[in-house]
Formats: structure tokens, C-alpha cells, sequence
């Protein structure tokens, strides 16, 4: 199976796990290792940089995963700018996952701080990977802008409610084709990851729904599979559906 392309760079594994809400630095590495994935998100504000003391950071090998810095806390462009800066300053990575919060109670993103926080970054050189709205119009918008993936809700932020917008899903995947899409947020059990990648998404990415799981290293492998299992199902091409039934076994050729 192909490989995820993002900015010209690869990787096996379509799951992006987060590293918040483990209740320690050694569940969160075994977690991390059970999900197979690639690609580690950090938040740049709520990880200690300089490692005067005991970092999320010592639990992750760099040369094992690809760390992804993200701007989880930040309520504007200019803050979530800055954190991008700084986690470049102190070598974590020029990629960056763009997320500005426009509303406290729902974690929703404020689009148009993102935007502009994309538009400057870009610029400035990073790779950026939005975190956003199901909003075709600011998709469109941020890849304009330069954004390398656009990542779109599929539910509030740790809701683990499963993806509630599925038509609007359905319509970013068959309108965007210029760079990949990612789920971001909403996913609350296996189907939920199996069901997004069925409709096309290019990836899934997580971070509640193992953390918060009663057995999170068993949940990581399990999400694990249900990627894979949702990609090989879209690319496989489902039956069409029938209102009526149809014999398993033809009827054709039975004597009578």
C-alpha cells in the first residue's frame, strides 16, 4: 500500500497520535509504540523545552518519530505564530500543526486566525498542517495560502462523539485533491477511525480517544488496525448498496 505523502515526505503509517493526557511519560511511549504511527504531535506551550526537569520529550526518540509540533492553547494568530517559532528556535521541527481556538466551551477553531497564522508561517518557511473547520471555503483558502494538508474536525475535541459531519467530510474529499486530508479531533473508538478512512481520508489523527481509554496501549493497537483496515476498505471499493436482497449464491444454472 502507498505510503502517506506529506510535503514530499513519506510515511507507512497514517495514524498521528498526540501525546496530552497519559497519565505518565512511560504509558505515553508504550502507547505511542503499540499505535505503529509515524508522527508524534508535541504541544509547543505544555511541554518543558529545556529540559531543566523531567520532559514528555524524554519518552519520544526523534530519530524513531517524527515530531510534529502543534499550537494547542493558543486563542490567536499572532500566539499561535510565536509557538511555532519557538519550537523551530529550540529544534523540535519547521513543521508545524496550526490550531487557534475561537471558542473555549467547544475548542472550535477560529478559521480566519488560522488562516492568517498559515499565510505568515508558510512564508516564513515551515510546513504547515491546519487544524480546522469542515468548511470547503477556508480548505480552499489554506491550501491557497500554501498549507501542506488540511486537517478537519470530525467532532469536538476530545468529544470522542465519532465523525458527526459526514457529508461535509464527503465533500471536502471529493473537492480537494491537491493536498491530503487528515481527520482531526472527534474520534472516539475503532469504527470511528475505520469510518474516516473509508471515505477517502488520507489520515487519522488522535490523541483522547487512546489517552483516555481504559487500556490505552490495547486501544493504540487497535487503532492501529482500523486504519489500515479503513484504507484497504476504500481502496478495495465497497459492494453498492440494494434496497432488496440478492442471493450469495446465483440462481443461474440450477436445475429444476
Amino acid at each position: 500500500m502507498k505510503p502517506l505523502v506529506i510535503a514530499g515526505r513519506a510515511f507507512q503509517s497514517r495514524l498521528i497520535v498526540g501525546t496530552g493526557k497519559y497519565k505518565d511519560g512511560p504509558e505515553t511511549q508504550a502507547a505511542i509504540e503499540a499505535s505503529g504511527a509515524e508522527m508524534v504531535t508535541v504541544a509547543v506551550r505544555r511541554v518543558n523545552l529545556d529540559r531543566s526537569s523531567e520532559s514528555l520529550l524524554d519518552y519520544i526518540d526523534p530519530r524513531r518519530y517524527f515530531l510534529l509540533p502543534n499550537t494547542a492553547g493558543c486563542y490567536t494568530a499572532d500566539e499561535a505564530i510565536r509557538a511555532a517559532r519557538l519550537g523551530r528556535e529550540v529544534g523540535l521541527s519547521d513543521w508545524v500543526k496550526i490550531e487557534v481556538i475561537g471558542d473555549q466551551a467547544t475548542l472550535y477553531p477560529d478559521v480566519q486566525a488560522t488562516l492568517e497564522a498559515t499565510r505568515v508561517l508558510v512564508k516564513e518557511g515551515f510546513t504547515v498542517l491546519p487544524y480546522t473547520s469542515d468548511d470547503i471555503v477556508f480548505a480552499k483558502r489554506l491550501i491557497e495560502v500554501g498549507a501542506a494538508a488540511v486537517m478537519p474536525l470530525g467532532a469536538p475535541i476530545g468529544s470522542g462523539l465519532g465523525l458527526q459531519n459526514t457529508a461535509n467530510l464527503r465533500i471536502l474529499r471529493e473537492l480537494i485533491t491537491e493536498v491530503p486530508l487528515i481527520v482531526d479531533a472527534g474520534v472516539g473508538t475503532a469504527s470511528d477511525a475505520t469510518v474516516a478512512m473509508e471515505l477517502g481520508f488520507d489520515g487519522v489523527l488522535m490523541n483522547t480517544a487512546i489517552a483516555q481509554a481504559k487500556d490505552p496501549l490495547l486501544m493504540a493497537d487497535a487503532m492501529q488496525h482500523a486504519v489500515l483496515a479503513g484504507r484497504q476498505a476504500y481502496l478495495a471499493g465497497r459492494m453498492p448498496r440494494k434496497l432488496y436482497a440478492t442471493a450469495s449464491s446465483p440462481l443461474e444454472g440450477i436445475s429444476k
